[in-house]
């Protein structure tokens, strides 16, 4: 009887009293853009007081701050179990904003030093008889060889790469599997040099075809190639197997499942890894220079003569060493950043487009 009405006792004190919260102490919301706001100043403070002329130096500072600060005040507050979960999500900010802020800085010098010379003009205009020590002339021959190389690197690369990752996921077994993903790996660290002296001695040297924008695109889509076999790869395994299973369960043939069910919906991934292979390889120089040669006139034809393209233009004007060949290389920049974005909005809009709509 004893025992019963010490439990009761025990289980009566432990209640909460009338009034009391079984809620844990919180910060606001608005600490931690207070604390950081404090650490910034703090840091800035800092700085100045002992002469650091760098604002990378006042930043770290900043950021330190901000972290023990944090800490500090949810380990008074919230206790130390909450403050370490406060610990964590302050150093996954302050790397973000050191991974961020790299990023922006460089969009910010692109931009603002591009910006001078890009107009309808420099879009529309070649280096046809303009001397690189002379203002004017345009990147226009370069956008067509951009587009041309990396087209036709994208039309190489992008279903031998689909067709191969296929292999692998849906009917890749044994040996040649193996076989197949060892040179994939091998392919994705091979440095792009190297790829353009293989099209180098075999294209232009051995079998004598000669300088041209398709001997670049065949380099440019030798370093696209394991990119797309490895993002499609991952995208397929992320197909849950019982959409498979259901679909060969109806009778409905392998090939037919495949094109009619995985691929659908994994198609925003594999568009995604495309889209990331194409910008891998726009900004490529070093095939480029090796194999397509150069040209200041338009070339619209890939598959005969030099031709240009926007890395080999930035290389080149940027070679000249005088300010508005410097100018000219900005603005090309800008130019090739610019093309980058705009493959992202339309993969992104394709992958929007084909993904399979979910009911509610």
């Amino acid at each position: 009887m004893s025992d019963v009405t010490t439990e009761q006792q025990l289980v009566a004190d432990s209640a909460p009293r009338p009034g009391s919260s079984l809620r844990q102490p919180r910060l606001p919301r608005w600490a931690p853009p207070a604390v950081a706001v404090t650490a910034a100043a703090v840091g800035v403070a800092i700085g100045l007081g002992a002469g650091l002329s760098s604002h990378i130096q006042w930043g770290l500072i900043a950021a330190i701050l901000f972290v023990l600060g944090m800490y500090g005040l949810a380990a008074r507050v919230e206790g130390r179990r909450q403050a370490k979960d406060r610990l964590a999500t302050s150093l996954v900010w302050v790397c973000f904003l050191i991974a961020v802020v790299p990023l922006l800085s460089l969009a910010w010098e692109t931009i603002g030093r591009g910006s001078k010379v890009l107009d309808g003009s420099f879009l529309t205009h070649s280096m046809s008889g303009v001397l690189t020590i002379q203002p004017g002339g345009g990147v226009y021959h370069a956008i067509i060889g951009t587009l041309e190389q990396v087209g036709i690197a994208t039309a190489i690369a992008a279903p031998v790469g689909l067709l191969t990752a296929i292999y692998l996921v849906e009917y890749g077994r044994g040996r040649l599997a193996k076989v197949v993903t060892f040179f994939v790996d091998v392919m994705t660290g091979v440095p792009s040099i190297v790829a353009g002296l293989f099209v180098l001695s075999f294209w232009i040297l051995m079998l004598d075809f000669g300088y041209s924008g398709f001997a670049g695109s065949m380099a440019l889509a030798i370093l696209m190639m394991p990119v797309v076999v490895r993002s499609t790869e991952e995208m397929l395994k992320l197909v849950p197997n019982e959409l498979r299973e259901a679909s060969l369960a109806l009778g409905v043939p392998k090939w037919r499942t495949i094109l009619k069910v995985v691929l659908p919906t994994a198609i925003g991934g594999i568009a995604t890894g495309v889209t990331l292979a194409v910008a891998r390889i726009a900004g490529e120089t070093a095939p480029i220079v090796l194999l397509v040669f150069g040209s200041q006139v338009i070339n619209n034809n890939p598959f005969d003569g030099a031709q240009s393209s926007l890395p080999y233009y930035i290389y080149e004007q940027w070679a000249a060493g005088n300010e508005a060949s410097y100018d000219r290389a900005w603005a090309a920049a800008l130019v090739l950043i610019a093309f980058v974005m705009i493959l992202n909005l339309v993969a992104r809009g394709i992958a929007r487009w084909k993904a399979p709509k979910h009911g509610r």
